[in-house]
Order: C-alpha cells, then sequence, then structure tokens
C-alpha cells in the first residue's frame, strides 16, 4: 500500500492537462527542483526522477503514462543509465511492455521506443534475450491490431532492436515483418493495402536485420520471395519505397544472395529429365531477375523530375542508384563519413551503411560504441 501510495504522489507531478508543462523537455530534466501538485518543492536529482516516472506507468491515466514514457526516454538519450536498469529492469520492461498492449498510439510508441533504448543499454547478454522473448509476442499482437503508419514503425524498429541486441537468429523477426506487407491469407485474416510509411519502415529493418545474419542459412525459396517483392516496389510511386528497396537489394547483392540461389538451382537436378527442365527454368527466371533489377537501376539512376516532385527527394534517390548501379557493374561499395554525437563514422559496405540508418541507432550511436563497441 505504502508504494502505492507513493506512486500516487509521484504521478502528481508528470500528471497535468497543460501540454506546456510536459515533462519530457530537456529543461524540465536539467532542472534541480520541481513543484509538486503546485505547493511543495522537492529536491531531486535525475535518478529519483527515473523512478518517479517508472512508478507513474502504473497510473490508469494515459496521459501520465506517455509523459513517464518521455521522460524516461529523454534520460536514456542524454546519459547513460546502468545503474537505473539494474535496479528497474524488469519493471521497466513489463511496464513498458502494458503499454504496448493497452495503450493509444502515442503511448505504444513510446513504450516501443523505451525498450529498444532498454535494450540497446543493457547491451548482449541475458537481459537483452529476456527482452525479445518477453517482447515478441506483444509486439506481435499489436501488429495484428493496427494500422497506423507511425505506430507500425516504432513497433517494427523497436523489433528490428531488440532482435539485434538480443537474439541469434533474427529470421523469425524478419518473417514477422514481412507478414506485415506481404501477409499470408486466410479465413480469418482481411489483407490491408499498407502504406507507403509502412512497407518503407519494414524493408529497412528487415534489411538491417540481414546485415546481421548468414544470408546463405536462408532457403533459395525465400530469396527469391524476397528479391521479387523488392524488385517490384523499385516501380512504385513513393521514392521513400524505392530507396528502401535499393538498399535491401544492394544488401542481397553484396551477401551473394542472389548468385548462391542461381547456383543452387542451376544444379539442383537429381538427374532426371523433368528435374534438369525445372532447374534450368528456375535458372533462367533467376537471371532474368537479375537483369530486370539491373534494368530498374539504371532507370532510377537517371530519373527525369516529374510534375509536382522534391528536388531533394529526387537527388537522394539518383545518388542512391548511382552507387548501387556502380556496385552491380563493378563491385565498388560506397564510402561515407559521418558525423554522430561527435563522433565521426567511416562506412565502406552497404550493411555497414545499412546499420546506421535506423533513427534509434543514429541517436545511440556513441553509447553502442562506448559500452558494447558493436556496430560496424
Amino acid at each position: 500500500m505504502g508504494k502505492r501510495k507513493n506512486q500516487r504522489k509521484n504521478a502528481a507531478m508528470l500528471d497535468s492537462d497543460d501540454d506546456n508543462s510536459s515533462v519530457s523537455s530537456s529543461s524540465t530534466m536539467r532542472s534541480d527542483r520541481m513543484s509538486v501538485s503546485g505547493t511543495e518543492e522537492v529536491e531531486f536529482n535525475k535518478d529519483s526522477l527515473l523512478d518517479e516516472a517508472v512508478d507513474a506507468l502504473y497510473e490508469k491515466r494515459g496521459s501520465t503514462r506517455e509523459k513517464a514514457l518521455a521522460v524516461i526516454i529523454e534520460a536514456f538519450n542524454s546519459n547513460l543509465q546502468h545503474q537505473f536498469v539494474e535496479k528497474k529492469f524488469a519493471t521497466l520492461l513489463h511496464q513498458c511492455l502494458n503499454s504496448i498492449k493497452k495503450g493509444s498510439s502515442k503511448e505504444i510508441s513510446l513504450a516501443s521506443h523505451a525498450i529498444g533504448l532498454l535494450a540497446l543499454t543493457v547491451g548482449p547478454g541475458d537481459n537483452a534475450r529476456e527482452i525479445l522473448e518477453e517482447s515478441i509476442t506483444p509486439l506481435s499482437q499489436a501488429f495484428k491490431s493496427c494500422s497506423e503508419s507511425s505506430k507500425i514503425a516504432s513497433l517494427v524498429e523497436c523489433l528490428a532492436i531488440i532482435t539485434f541486441v538480443g537474439g541469434n537468429d533474427p529470421e523469425k523477426a524478419m518473417q514477422i515483418m514481412w507478414q506485415l506487407v506481404i501477409p499470408k491469407l486466410g479465413s480469418n485474416v482481411i489483407a490491408v493495402k499498407p502504406s507507403a510509411a509502412i512497407i518503407t519502415a519494414v524493408v529497412s529493418a528487415w534489411s538491417f536485420l540481414l546485415t546481421t545474419m548468414d544470408g546463405w542459412r536462408l532457403s533459395p525459396k525465400l530469396w527469391q520471395e524476397s528479391i521479387t517483392y523488392l524488385s517490384s516496389l523499385l516501380d512504385k510511386d513513393d521514392r521513400s519505397v524505392r530507396i528502401a528497396a535499393g538498399e535491401a537489394l544492394a544488401v542481397i547483392f553484396e551477401m551473394g544472395s542472389l548468385e548462391k540461389f542461381a547456383a543452387e538451382a542451376k544444379g539442383s537436378s537429381d538427374g532426371s529429365v523433368s528435374e534438369g527442365n525445372k532447374s534450368k527454368e528456375g535458372f533462367s527466371h533467376i537471371q532474368g531477375l537479375k537483369s530486370k533489377i539491373m534494368n530498374q537501376v539504371r532507370d532510377l539512376s537517371a530519373e527525369a523530375g516529374g510534375k509536382g516532385s522534391a528536388k531533394k527527394d529526387l537527388n537522394n534517390q539518383r545518388n542512391l542508384f548511382k552507387d548501387v548501379l556502380e556496385f552491380l557493374e563493378d563491385g565498388y561499395c560506397p564510402e561515407t563519413s559521418m558525423k554522430i554525437g561527435g563522433d565521426s563514422l567511416q562506412t565502406s559496405t552497404w550493411s555497414q551503411l545499412i546499420q546506421v540508418s535506423l533513427p534509434l541507432l543514429i541517436l545511440q550511436f556513441p553509447v553502442l560504441v562506448t559500452c558494447h563497441g558493436f556496430l560496424l
């Protein structure tokens, strides 16, 4: 009972109808004093503010939980929170999962973000595996119950991050993502055409996980289905979709996966005439698919601007597909250099470039390098 009373008191600090009083602001995070119910002032530090925010996640009022999650995200983005995580790991994880199960779209997005930051903070190990095991079912259920682009994008990024940190085999997560844009139809499944934003988020996250695994483990059939779908995306009107598909295909070619299942199709005959014909047809299909992709990439690298097209988006597309075309024709990967959090980062492969493309990873790059040494 005493704990619940403290939660109520702490929630008073986070609960307000005035949007301007949101505790998610960095100025609030850096403050040394806080007003409770407008009458009492209490000394606190960032650790106690985090404790209060976690307590507020038990509150019934959704806006209070949203503000508490914003405080937690701000704290994790600002500083390493290892001591806090040691004390509150299980509590924070389970309360964030509760938010995903019953919260508003905004709360679900915030909770997804917080779980991703939690995984990045604990780093590879038992806690990260627990995050993945406990989260995979709630995330899968949340995908089925919503269609809002922003919410699905947050859930997809969360799934990618927790799989990256806590999983040894990303194939299950990749299949879950694929079903969002290519649903398997059944008697109780209604096919809903995904928005361009959802397709872009899914393909980007799928590509990210692809860079972390041995592509040779995947079956030729799965590769062919994925590459055929990605090729179809290059013909879509939305440039963000085209760019995401182009990056994914570049990673696949870099991994040699297309050549792998082309060789398997060519040599898969068991000696019979019918099997020999099937293998020849499969090999011809794969070679034709590769040729089609080359032509699509070439066209997109030189696309002329049309009515209503944004010049920046067009230039981004041209530059990307010029790099992809050069890689496919000559084997040269683009070399990039970028500043992230004051640190300089160089990439020289498509896989490395994709690995730093997720927004959450960009924000947390200094933490990843300093604490865990993973990525690149």
